[in-house]
């Protein structure tokens, strides 16, 4: 067993054209089908594996999950469509991340804002004003269990997001 990767994503854009659908029902828009598989792509050349993907069950999380999944060459019938992601509290996200199977050293989650960034910023004191649509926080952890990792914090951490033009993510720690 050993150190833990987590990846956090945020749904990429989503459309307000039809302002009588549920908030959970909103399809991603056209610059949100276009970003996820930039980011897709960027996170395959960054060697992004991860050992399982649970997303958010509102459709933009849903849909961002697929493509990026299907740029990773992960399964789309292994992603885990988690209810209670979806607008997910900074507690909430605590309690998902510490209760992780330990056997998992790589796990990558699609959510939504507030709770991301508040998560990452508020938790860990990571210099994220916003983690904006498609962006993405990937984290290292040293600790080899969930429970200890989410406590102890990053020791690496960084950002990536579509309009970020450089080839790398930005460093956060």
């Amino acid at each position: 067993m050993s150190a833990k990767e987590l990846i956090l994503v945020r749904h990429a854009k989503s459309s307000w054209k039809n302002m009588g659908l549920d908030d959970h029902d909103r399809p991603l828009n056209e610059r949100g089908r276009r970003n996820a598989p930039e980011m897709g792509e960027k996170l395959k050349r960054q060697g992004i594996n991860p050992d399982i993907v649970f997303t958010s069950t509102a459709l933009r999380a849903v849909a961002t999950a697929k493509i990026i999944c299907e740029k990773l060459c992960f399964p789309f019938d292994q992603i885990i469509h988690e209810t209670g992601m979806y607008h997910a509290d900074v507690s909430e996200w605590l309690g998902f991340i510490g209760g992780l199977d330990d056997q998992w050293g790589s796990v990558m989650a699609f959510g939504h804002n507030p709770g991301l960034t508040e998560l990452v910023t508020d938790v860990w004191g990571l210099p994220v004003a916003n983690i904006p649509t498609c962006g993405v926080v990937s984290l290292t952890f040293s600790r080899k269990v969930w429970a200890e990792a989410v406590l102890a914090g990053p020791v690496t951490a960084s950002f990536d997001y579509p309009k970020n033009k450089s080839a790398v993510p930005k460093v956060l720690a």
